[in-house]
C-alpha cells in the first residue's frame, strides 16, 4: 500500500513537557507513555498501545475498569470529570498500592 506509513504503536510526538522514559503524557487529545526521556519541544517516541504500569491516586481499582488519566496529577484514576479515558485496569489495585496495570487503548 502506497499510503501507509508505520503500524502506529510507538509514534513520534513533540513533547509538551519534559519527561522521563515511562511517564504519561498527554499531546492534545493524545495519551501516551514516553518511550525515553526528553526535554520540552523536543521529539519523543510514545507508546500508545499496550499494558504499562502506571503511578495510580489512591482508589481502589478492579479488574476491567476503565482507567482516566488525570493530567494535573500525573496519574491513573477511576474518575471520569474531565480525566482521560486511557484504558482498563489488567489487574485489581487496592487503595494503597503505588501502580496501576493498564492495557492503554490508543484510542484520541
Amino acid at each position: 500500500m502506497k499510503n501507509w506509513i508505520q503500524p502506529g504503536d510507538i509514534i513520534t510526538m513533540v513533547a509538551p513537557a519534559a519527561v522521563n522514559s515511562g511517564d504519561g503524557l498527554m499531546v492534545g487529545a493524545l495519551f501516551g507513555v514516553a518511550v525515553s526521556t526528553a526535554a520540552i519541544s523536543d521529539d519523543v517516541q510514545i507508546a500508545i498501545t499496550g499494558v504499562v504500569d502506571l503511578p495510580k491516586a489512591a482508589v481502589v481499582i478492579t479488574q476491567g475498569a476503565k482507567l482516566y488519566w488525570d493530567n494535573t496529577a500525573k496519574n491513573v484514576t477511576t474518575t471520569v470529570g474531565t480525566n482521560t479515558l486511557i484504558g482498563c485496569a489488567i489487574v485489581a489495585a487496592a487503595i494503597g498500592d503505588a501502580i496501576a496495570r493498564v492495557r492503554m487503548n490508543g484510542v484520541v
